[in-house]
């Protein structure tokens, strides 16, 4: 709308033509990309699957080997028991897949358990689900590339000193792909992704044809370092049974990831994010199962040497050569690409949590390419440190994972649960308006309740017998980091709407007119710079005085004759300082003017600054603005303007 259309308000709206110039990050991340584009940045299910799936299936390439880890304790015999536990993490992930696809349908803005929890049960259990799910996405990557890197190890035994940099340089790596937008970085992952499909099926189909055929052999020299760890073994209890089913479930912590992206899919949405999650319960499932009974089959062992799959895939292939290189490759690359999930969770979770105020508001901006880019940030800078921290070792990380998103799948199933009860008497036409989410009649609420209420008792069950089988192995920090995370939300929360409640207009009464502008004029010397500066304080008010600190007394009388030459008439003030301080003086007496402020009395200090040629050239000159308003922003009714005199 032009100026001529608008006569009779006092809004105006203008268009820009400007574009930003070329730079380095240009380069790096992409050309920014229009607000306008942002349609045109959503996924389907193909890019959507190696998106928001990568995460999910990348599991399977080391919950196998961490559940015989476990049984490793009870010897060679209790080995066989991590078939049974893989179908009953298969149970679970049905359970999972068909309790979200409602989650889905009800929520087709995203937001996962976090605005499931908000809009049905309290804000405390939002707030829970959230640290859950942010301190679970970060764990996602350090786990992810730490073992992707122990894939390439188990080839390249040479880079074993070097993991620690190498996964950092793998984190940083996804970081930079994804600050390139979803679109460009789903693109970038689907390769990758679907290579380790094909590479892992063909795996698992040749190894199944070889085993009707009776060809299939066993791990030569399989590595036996964990196994004669063990030298006293242990009994196989429920509790070992339990602990290893814990250590399992990893496999299904990327489910929750889709229901959080959501928005990320083309229209219809709902129904491509629902399919998407399907598919990646299916390929899970069936990955998870095949590796586990062929594993067993050809007796691979658990080690920190080796990984399961390296000692399956050389066994089927019958040796190191390139089937065997080609997915160990695409096995590596995977466990990295893995972390991609939640660089596409953790950002767009941080958004909507700090639209509501429980995270810093920064997080809630889009950057050039329209992601969330601070958050993708924060999470390559927090997972590096914890690679760094943990040393990359994948058994130290996993005691601290899959802890969070249980406890968010708990919350996002009991939410959806009384979701499903508030809409019991609901008659055709009527509706509630929730913050994520319209409720309308459903005759289906029973059984829907029922499913969702099913998948919490399971959830609930499988976090506690991972919280307490895995508590001395390092699940005690993630216990503990939840509620410190919570508190965390709170004190932000408490910050935000104290800020708000002191910014806002109702039942405000706007304070009366200045009275009187008081100007203090500081002086270094009389030049150019100054009488720029006292030019503009004339245009503040008449009650201007020029203040100098001496710490020179030759060089202040110099400044003396010069002012009366110069200064107009206005008077100077000049602070005699015997210890050579220049910002104690000058506070003290701009403290003493405050208490002998008038009612309605504003006090203005102008700051002279001058700007030289060439910026590198300013750290050699002192910024007596920038300290002073370090000092003074929190006194009232005191502005502090700095009067920029350029060089040339």
């Amino acid at each position: 709308m032009s100026i001529e259309d608008q006569s009779g308000t006092t809004v105006f709206c203008r268009a820009t033509d400007y574009v930003p110039k070329k730079n380095w990050r240009h380069f790096l991340i992409g050309r920014p990309l229009s607000t306008a584009d942002a349609p045109h940045q959503t996924i389907g299910k193909f890019l959507g699957l190696a998106i928001f799936s990568s995460d999910a299936m990348s599991s399977v390439a080391y919950a196998p080997q961490e559940m015989l880890i476990i049984l490793a304790a009870a010897g060679m015999t209790a080995l066989h028991l991590s078939v049974s536990i893989a179908i009953g993490i298969c149970v679970l992930l049905a359970i999972l897949v068909i309790s979200y696809q409602q989650t889905i349908h009800a929520y087709p803005d995203g937001g996962g358990a976090y605005v499931v929890a908000r809009d049905n049960i309290n804000d405390l259990a939002a707030q829970t689900a959230a640290a859950a799910l942010l301190t679970d996405y970060i764990l996602t990557v350090s786990v992810s590339v730490s073992s992707g890197v122990a894939q390439l190890v188990s080839a390249f035994p040479a880079l074993g000193p070097f993991k620690v940099v190498v996964a950092v340089v793998f984190v940083l790596l996804a970081m930079v792909i994804n600050l390139r937008g979803v679109k460009e970085s789903g693109t970038a992952f689907a390769i990758p992704t679907y290579f380790f499909l094909l590479m892992l099926y063909t795996t698992m189909v040749v190894g199944f044809v070889k085993l009707l055929m009776g060809t299939l052999g066993v791990v030569d020299s399989p590595p036996t370092d964990l196994m004669e760890a063990h030298t006293l073994l242990e009994p196989v209890s429920l509790f070992l049974i339990l602990k290893a089913f814990a250590s399992g479930t990893t496999a299904v912590t990327g489910v929750e990831a889709i229901s959080n992206g959501v928005t990320a899919f083309k229209e219809p949405r709902s129904n491509n994010a629902a399919k998407t999650l399907i598919f990646m319960g299916l390929i899970l499932g069936s990955l998870l199962v095949s590796i586990s009974f062929l594993g067993n089959y050809v007796g691979v062992l658990p080690s920190e040497e080796e990984t399961v799959i390296s000692q399956l895939a050389r066994t089927v292939f019958n040796s190191r050569g390139i089937f065997y290189l080609l997915t160990i490759a695409a096995t590596t690359i995977i466990l990295i690409m893995a972390a991609n999930t939640a660089f596409a969770g953790f950002p767009r979770l941080a958004a909507i949590a700090a639209a509501d105020g429980y995270l810093p508001r920064q997080l809630t901006y889009r950057g050039s390419r329209l992601v969330f880019s601070k958050g993708i940030v924060a999470l390559a800078i927090i997972s590096s440190l914890l690679i760094i921290v943990f040393q990359a070792s994948v058994t130290r990380l996993i005691p601290l994972y899959a802890i969070g998103v249980f406890m968010s799948f708990t919350l996002s199933q009991a939410g959806m649960a009384r979701r499903w009860w508030k809409s019991r008497n609901l008659k055709s036409g009527e509706t509630i308006i929730e913050r994520g989410s319209t409720l309308h009649e459903d005759r289906g609420w029973l059984h829907k309740m029922i499913i969702n209420g099913l998948g919490a008792i399971v959830t609930t069950i499988v976090m506690f017998v991972f919280a307490i089988t895995k508590f001395t192995d390092g699940a005690w920090v993630v216990i503990i980091l939840i509620p410190l995370l919570v508190f965390t939300f709170s004190l932000v929360h408490r910050h935000y709407s104290r800020l708000a409640k002191d910014l806002s207009l109702e039942h405000y009464s706007p304070p009366v007119c200045i009275a009187n502008q008081r100007v203090l004029l500081l002086l270094g010397g009389v030049h150019k710079g100054t009488l720029a500066a006292l030019r503009y304080a004339k245009t503040l008010s008449d009650d201007i005085t020029a203040v100098h600190v001496s710490i020179d007394p030759v060089e202040t009388k110099k400044l003396q004759e010069r002012w009366e030459m110069w200064g107009d008439g206005y008077r100077l003030m000049v602070i005699e300082s015997p210890y050579r301080l220049f910002i104690e003086p000058l506070l003290e007496y701009i403290e003493e003017i405050d208490r002998n402020r008038k009612p309605n009395e504003m006090i203005s200090i102008v700051v002279p600054q001058f700007i030289p040629r060439h910026s590198a050239s300013s750290w050699l000159h002192a910024r007596t603005a920038d300290t002073l308003r370090k000092v003074l922003m929190s006194r009232k009714d005191i502005v502090i303007m700095e009067v920029p005199y350029q060089v040339h």
